[in-house]
């Protein structure tokens, strides 16, 4: 198995995204977040986001078919050396490869003037929480209720070593 990772440039890529996003959601957050507002997530809902989105986008692609991403940028009101990651999914089959480390080490190389990089994750989701420990990412002691998914969220920062010049 060969992963490419690149810049999403097509509408199959993007659709693709799109799909991943679906499933990941209805394989991962069952339990974790309120299910009537899962069940209202469709494929479609997911598409409209795909093709509305500003924000960079990087795919995995097992030959022609997008098997994860990632998302990231500066949110509004941030200092703009501080860098987020949006979302990251793997498609369930795909991970445990190496495919979600390898996208979120491209995003953090594409933020790489950013000397702070954050992200939010479901507090309960402790596989994913494990996953960006292993990555660099630890707790900052920020959370949130997202009132929608009626779920704590918790926010982790990777901090970039200080640059040191002679």
């Amino acid at each position: 198995m060969e992963i490419l990772i690149k810049r999403a440039e097509t509408e199959p890529e993007i659709r693709g995204k799109a799909f991943v996003a679906w499933a990941a959601w209805h394989q991962t957050y069952p339990g974790m977040i309120r299910q009537s507002y899962l069940n209202e997530l469709t494929l479609q809902k997911f598409e409209k986001v795909a093709y509305t989105s500003p924000d960079p986008l990087l795919v995995a692609k097992d030959r022609s078919r997008v098997v994860g991403f990632v998302s990231y940028g500066h949110r509004d009101g941030e200092p703009p050396e501080t860098g987020e990651v949006f979302a990251l999914y793997v498609l369930l089959k795909y991970q445990g490869r190496g495919i979600g480390r390898r996208l979120l080490e491209a995003a953090l190389e594409q933020l790489k003037d950013s000397r702070e990089i954050c992200l939010w994750t479901l507090k309960e989701n402790r596989r994913a929480i494990r996953f960006y420990q292993k990555c660099g990412f630890e707790p900052d002691g920020a959370e949130k209720l997202n009132p929608r998914l009626e779920a704590a969220e918790i926010r982790m920062t990777y901090r970039r070593p200080a640059r040191v010049t002679p």
